[in-house]
């Protein structure tokens, strides 16, 4: 039985697209961690300097703070664990230094057999090809990837609410998002392979429909 599911891949490469699909099949929780930073920032106190200083690194397309982002992270796993609800992450662990705090309790959670981890490949010129022009609906952040077939859409198909494209989502922020995903989020792959997983490997680069079906192989 499925319980977790987590997508380690650059920027653009579909990470929450594919835990959508995953979430829907096996009847997950799909936890976004950059949505649960994007609540954090918002519902902060102006006053809150710390939250200003994480904010301020999010906008300019670097990784926040790893010891927040875990606590962040593992306050919503922990809720929907209690539960008893299986979850596909999109987005963590995202540094060594999470990957390090979160895969114990992880497994302690749902036990390492049940827990899924795929690489979703995809180049830098993709990356930024594919964000430069990305959308996400304004009520649940639903992702509407820069593909022909989407181009005239106007909302949501999930929720009907309106597209909207994020200020993170411009060339050169992208390319920063990129070489953050290089240095400091691959090497958690090497971390999971010592650890014993078997890290399943996807070409991010085909359409939609054949990263879920290469996926959905897995399971």
């Amino acid at each position: 039985m499925v319980k977790l599911v987590i997508f380690v891949g650059p920027i653009g490469s579909g990470k929450g697209t594919q835990a959508e699909v995953i979430a829907k099949k096996f009847g997950l929780i799909h936890i976004e961690t950059s949505k649960l930073l994007e609540e954090k920032f918002n519902t902060a106190d102006s006053s809150d300097k710390k939250m200003a200083e994480q904010k301020a690194l999010w906008h300019m397309g670097i990784l926040n703070d790893p010891s927040w982002v875990t606590e962040v992270l593992l306050d919503e796993v922990k809720k929907f664990a209690d539960e008893d609800k299986g979850m596909a992450l999109s987005s963590s662990p995202r540094t060594l230094f999470e990957a390090e705090k979160e895969i114990p309790v992880f497994e302690e959670i749902y036990g390492r057999e049940n827990i899924f981890v795929f690489n979703i490949t995809l180049s830098e010129a993709e990356s930024v090809k594919r964000n430069s022009g990305r959308r996400i609906c304004e009520k649940n952040r639903h992702p509407i990837p820069n593909f022909p077939e989407f181009k005239d859409l106007k909302t949501c198909p999930e929720d009907g609410s309106k597209l909207i494209t994020r200020a993170l989502d411009n060339p050169e922020t992208i390319k920063i998002r990129f070489k953050e995903y290089l240095n400091r989020t691959e090497p958690i792959l090497n971390y999971l392979n010592d650890r014993g997983y078997n890290i399943l490997k996807i070409n991010g680069e085909q359409p939609i429909e054949k990263v879920s079906e290469d996926i959905l192989k897995n399971f």
